[in-house]
Parts: structure tokens; sequence; C-alpha cells
């Protein structure tokens, strides 16, 4: 059977204040009162049950994520008692899916992306479990067709397209990943249109993933094997809490994606975009006539060009004169006034306002 796990453990501090410890970016109201998880949930029902749909989060997060999406089965949420980055997240997710299903094919999205039309996601996920299908062993990744020469992305190398007669896309064998280039090199890449940015979404068989983990990770297979061992059982959580954070804090790409055989990629030809940050917003949502990206219920903006302005409170006037490139972000007890071209100092801010006694801030 096919699932999808959403991961949705990230906490956004290039969004704060609006994104904090215990209110990550994914529940955040920005888009028309939906959130980033919302419509990665929505996305996603047209291909899946959704009782085949599973969230991965941090434990502080779990209750946030089902008060969020109210539809899913409470138990679909997976709360990770520590943060053990991609490899462990994704090897709970397969240990769990594999003990129930032998068979489980799982797609894993994450819920910080902006992914448009829906439907290019929808024939991909697909066409990747067709292809799954007919070549179990395969490791499919989701690129996305590049628009501009990314020095903050990683990029695929996709090589010779393979055989999937059912298939609407084209399935092509990954040749190699690069980490983040300099510029010269992303425009190299860009001139070759033989590169896609890697959107770290990915299908494969729950099982094969475990075996990959097994080989290119071997001190994973212990904690994932007593977690799957005890799962359903009175020691689930004692076990979870036990074992979890015992494994390899790595990402996926670096702990299998980068080493293993069988590695095959979909490129998306889509609007897609890491809602990582307040410039993000200037992508999504449709600035006034002097470039303003305004997310508020209630504003008024004199002689005001280039600049974000953005608050949940819709109740709460901002109203401002004269700015140029400066981001506000209002929240009930914190406010952030920003240079646009300063925001990468957001997190030595935060750590002067956690040596000030500020942690309640955060």
């Amino acid at each position: 059977m096919n699932y999808a796990v959403i991961m949705a453990g990230g906490t956004g501090k290039r969004l704060w204040p609006l994104s904090r410890q215990k209110r990550p970016k994914q529940v955040l109201r920005l888009l028309d009162g939906q959130t980033l998880l919302n419509r990665c949930f929505d996305r996603l029902c047209p291909v899946f049950d959704v009782r085949n749909i599973l969230v991965l989060t941090n434990a502080g997060y779990a209750d946030l994520v089902r008060e969020n999406l109210q539809g899913l089965p409470v138990h679909n949420v997976l709360a990770e008692p520590a943060v053990r980055d991609t490899a462990g997240a994704i090897g709970l997710a397969a240990a769990v899916l594999a003990k129930h299903d032998p068979d489980a094919v799982m797609a894993i999205l994450t819920a910080d992306q902006i992914l448009e039309p829906p439907e290019v996601l929808q024939q991909a996920l697909t066409d990747a479990f067709e292809f799954i299908a007919a070549n179990p062993d395969a490791l499919i990744t989701f690129g996305i067709k590049p628009t501009f020469p990314s020095t903050q992305l990683g990029y695929i190398k996709r090589g010779d397209p393979r055989e999937c007669p059912r298939c609407r896309n084209v399935v092509y064998a990954v040749e190699a990943f690069r980490e983040k280039p300099d510029r010269h090199t992303a425009a190299q890449y860009i001139a070759s249109s033989e590169y896609s940015w890697n959107s770290g979404m990915f299908v494969w068989r729950a099982r094969t993933i475990l075996a990959n983990l097994e080989r290119f990770l071997p001190d994973s297979a212990e904690p994932l094997g007593r977690i799957a061992a005890a799962w359903d059982t009175p020691a689930q959580d004692k076990t979870l809490q036990e074992w979890f954070p015992k494994l390899p804090k790595i990402s996926i790409d670096f702990a299998v994606m980068e080493k293993a055989q069988h590695v095959h990629a979909i490129q998306l030809n889509c609007k897609w975009l890491d809602m990582g940050s307040f410039a993000a917003l200037a992508d999504i949502i449709k600035s006034d006539e002097n470039h303003n990206v305004v997310v508020a219920g209630v504003s008024e903006l004199l002689d005001c060009r280039d600049s974000i302005v953005v608050t949940e409170d819709r109740g709460h006037l901002i109203a401002a004169i004269g700015l140029e490139n400066i981001i506000v972000a209002h929240t009930p007890d914190a406010t952030l006034v920003c240079h646009a071209g300063k925001t990468e100092l957001l997190k030595q801010l935060l750590d002067r306002i956690e040596q000030h006694g500020g942690t309640k801030f955060l």
C-alpha cells in the first residue's frame, strides 16, 4: 500500500518572532488563513487515503499538528522525542510502516514548501509508485526544474532516462548529488540543462530504505529495530524515548542518497518555494503598487516601498511611514524591525535575546 509521510519538525528561526520554539512555521496562518501544513496535506489528499498520511514532528509540536489537521487520525502523528535530522526521522516512519505493512511504499514530503500547481506533484507521485512497483530496490527523489542559478540549494545531476511505460514523467538515473555551489558553478549547472534543484522529497519502499540505512548507517539498525519491535505494545513510548536519541544525527542525503545504488529522479516543472524566510513571502503573496508585501488584517502604509509587513493578529493595526526595504513582523509579545538586507543576522539576534534572559520570547 502507498503512504505519505509529511516531515513537519523545523522551527523556522528565519521567521521569528512569528515562528517560535513552541510554534513552528508550518502552523503559521500566513496563506489566506491557511498554514503550510494545511496546504501540504490538501495536496496529498487526492492521491492518498487520509488514513495513510502520517506526520513526523517534534514531540513538542504534536498537539499543534493534530489541532491543525483535525481530519487526520490522532495516531498518525509520530512524535520524535529528540532532533536526529532526516535520516532518523525517515527511519522511524519506515520502521513503523514496515511493521504494519511489509510491502509499504512511502512518499516523503516536507511541510514547509509551496508547490503549484499541485497536480504536478500528484502526477509525479503516481509515476513514482508505478516505477517502484516494477523496480522495488529503487530510491526516487524529486528534483525541481531550476529557474535561476541558486547558491542556496543543492543540485541533482540527472543521467539517462529509465523505462516506465505507464509514467507520464520521465524517470532519470541520478549521476550525482552536488552541494550548494558558488554562483559560477550554479550558472554552469543551469546552462547544461542536466541539473535539478534538490527538493528533499522522496519515494521508496519502507523495507528498501531500512536496508539502505542498515548498510550505510549501521548504527541506526539497533535503535530502529528495537523501536519497531516495541511499537503498538505497552513498551512503545518508553522504547521510543530510550532508543530514538541514539540514532545518528545526519541527513538522509549524506547518510544514504549520495552512497546508494538504484537512485532515480523525476523532475517537477512547477512553481516551488522553500518557505524559510520573510523574503519568500514576496514570491507567494501579491505586492501592492509600491512593492510592499502585507499580511495583516488592518494596515496603513504611507510613502513605503519594497517592505514586508506581517502579523497574524487580524485586529491589530500596523501603520508605517517612510519605510524602504524594511521587515516588520508583529506578534502579541514581540515585534521585529529589520532591514531586508540584514536578515542573515537573525540567528545572532536570537542568541543575544537568549543571553539576556529572553528565553520566553524564543
